[in-house]
C-alpha cells in the first residue's frame, strides 16, 4: 500500500492518524477511556499530540468507523465500548487499615479468597523496591523508623499503592487494599480525595479499621518474625506509647476486632461483605 507524502511525513514524526487512532483505541479497550466518556475537542487533541486538526479528524473517523467513538453535535465525541462496562454496579473497593500486627493483611486475604477480587498489599507490592532504595541511601533495608524512610520512601510507597488501585478502577476491577494507612486515614482531605477517585469510576468504597489489643498484637508480630519488626519488639513499651488504640479514621468506616477472644475474622469478613453488597 502506497503512502502519500503528507502521511509519510506524519509517520516520521510519529503523529500519523494511524498512530493516534491506535493509541486511543488501546486506551478505550484498556479501560482508561471509559464507555460514555466525552473525548477532548479536536483542537485540544491536536495540541496534545503536536499534530494538525486534519490528522485528528482522520484518526477519529477511523475510530468512528470501528464503532469505538460516536460523533455528536459541535464536534463532541463519546467513547462507545459497552463491552468494557460489563460491571454495571461499578468496582468495589475495600480499604483495610490497622497498626502493624493487627491482622489487616489476613483480613484482606480472607476477603479476596471469598470474592475473587484483586488484593493489593503495601508490603507485597512495594517491599523489594523499598528495601533496595533504603540500602542505596545507606540505610538498613529493614528501616521503618528513620527520617529518610518516613519522609522519602514512605510517601512513594503509598503513591505506588494508590496508583495500582486507580489502575484497577480504570479497568472496572474490584479490589482489596491493605496497608497501615494511619497517616492517610487521619487526614480528612485524603479520605475525601479517595472517595472522589472511587466515585469517579462509578465505584463504591468501604473503609475498614482493624483493631487489635497490645498483647495479641505483640504475639502476632513476634510470631511472623519479620526483620522490619525488630526495632518495634526491642522498644516495645516506647512503640506502644505512640499508638492510639482509640483511633478512628476520618471517613465512614467499619471497625473489626482481631484481638484474642474476638469472633473469628472470617465471620466478621462475611458480615462486612454482606454490608458491601448493599452499597
Amino acid at each position: 500500500m502506497s503512502t502519500e507524502p503528507g502521511q509519510r511525513e506524519e509517520l516520521q514524526r510519529g503523529t500519523s492518524a494511524l498512530v493516534i487512532a491506535q493509541a486511543i483505541r488501546n486506551d478505550i479497550q484498556a479501560g482508561r477511556l471509559a464507555h460514555g466518556r466525552q473525548l477532548p475537542g479536536t483542537r485540544s487533541l491536536a495540541q496534545s499530540w503536536g499534530t494538525s486538526v486534519a490528522t485528528i479528524n482522520r484518526a477519529m473517523a477511523m475510530l468512528a468507523e470501528e464503532g469505538l467513538v460516536v460523533n455528536r453535535a459541535r464536534s463532541s465525541r463519546i467513547v462507545h465500548n459497552p463491552a468494557g462496562a460489563t460491571n454495571q454496579r461499578g468496582p468495589r473497593v475495600i480499604l483495610v487499615g490497622g497498626y502493624p500486627g493487627s491482622g489487616k493483611t489476613e483480613l484482606g486475604r480472607i476477603i479476596a479468597c471469598q470474592t475473587g477480587w484483586a488484593i493489593l498489599d503495601k508490603d507485597t507490592t512495594t517491599r523489594p523496591v523499598v528495601e533496595a532504595a533504603l540500602e542505596r541511601l545507606g540505610h538498613s533495608p529493614h528501616d521503618r523508623e528513620s527520617e529518610t524512610y518516613l519522609t522519602v520512601i514512605r510517601p512513594a510507597e503509598y503513591e505506588a499503592l494508590m496508583a495500582a488501585l486507580a489502575e484497577n478502577l480504570q479497568c472496572g476491577a474490584s479490589v482489596v487494599v491493605t496497608a497501615p494507612f494511619v497517616r492517610e486515614l487521619s487526614d480528612e482531605a485524603w479520605c475525601d480525595r479517595l472517595a472522589a477517585t472511587v466515585a469517579a469510576h462509578n465505584g463504591s468504597l468501604q473503609v475498614v479499621w482493624v483493631y487489635c489489643d497490645a498483647i495479641t498484637m505483640h504475639t502476632y508480630i513476634r510470631r511472623r518474625g519479620a526483620a522490619r519488626d525488630d526495632h518495634k519488639l526491642a522498644n516495645w513499651d516506647e512503640y506502644m506509647s505512640q499508638l492510639d488504640f482509640a483511633f478512628a479514621p476520618k471517613a465512614q468506616h467499619v471497625r473489626l476486632d482481631n484481638s484474642a477472644g474476638a469472633r473469628p475474622l472470617q465471620e466478621q469478613a462475611k458480615e462486612l461483605l454482606d454490608k458491601v453488597a448493599t452499597l
